[in-house]
């Protein structure tokens, strides 16, 4: 399978990268950090590939996904992981430029992804896009209000664009539940490490995201289960 996947360098975007790799798909991923992206070209040499992509800028994901395409078949399986956390604080304390940061990423980036790719698998009439949604994109918390908007955002996005596609296609909001990974310790350091790491909620989670289909279009699942 060919699966390609934003924000692949570090956290549930990394731990899902490998695990898909572990497996025998074939990974084309992107992220911000050009480090994390050097290791994992060296450590996932071809078929799989990363490149430094800013998802927010629609022009670097256009280049991207040109030259994703290029290289063979659309993707069988969309992942739209990349994502931000604001800065703890009430929504009237965030200001433009925070409050603008995570829209453009965690929203406007899964936007651009889904316009470079998604005309690909149409036009192909498969696949399956996910769009990673949130526990806070089904409900609210205080002093996450910018991140709370977004995911449910996603949420709405999601399901309008599954009434879009052709028959044989998905898209799905997953909530990936919660797990330990950098932007949980930004929100709650002091109980993040109860929760389960990146790699092993991998585990359960790719053959979960593996085993989505038709058949779950334009439903909010959670992994593990559905909250349709």
């Amino acid at each position: 399978m060919k699966i390609v996947i934003t924000g692949a360098t570090r956290g549930l975007g990394r731990a899902l990268a490998e695990e898909f790799i572990r497996g025998g798909h074939t990974v084309l991923g992107c992220g911000r950090g050009g480090e994390a992206v050097f290791d994992l070209r060296m450590t996932y040499p071809a078929p799989h590939d990363f490149s430094v992509v800013d998802v927010a800028q629609d022009s670097k994901v256009a280049l991207w996904a040109a030259k994703v395409l290029e290289a063979g078949s659309p993707p069988d399986l969309l992942i739209n992981n990349a994502g931000l956390m604001n800065r703890l604080a009430p929504l009237w304390e965030q200001d433009d430029r925070e409050f603008t940061k995570v829209v453009d990423v965690n929203l406007r980036g899964v936007a651009n992804v889904i316009r470079h790719f998604v005309p690909a698998m149409v036009a192909a009439q498969k696949g399956v896009i996910v769009n990673l949604s949130s526990g806070w994109g089904r409900s609210v918390a205080p002093d996450v209000a910018a991140y709370c908007a977004t995911k449910f955002a996603i949420e709405g996005l999601t399901k309008a664009l599954a009434a879009e596609l052709p028959a044989g296609m998905a898209a799905i909001p997953l909530n990936p539940g919660v797990i330990d990974t950098d932007m949980l310790r930004q929100a709650w350091a002091d109980g993040a490490g109860s929760y389960p790491k990146a790699g092993e909620w991998a585990k359960q989670a790719a053959p979960f995201i593996l085993g989505l289909g038709p058949q779950h279009n334009g439903q909010s699942l959670s992994v593990g289960g559905s909250d349709d």
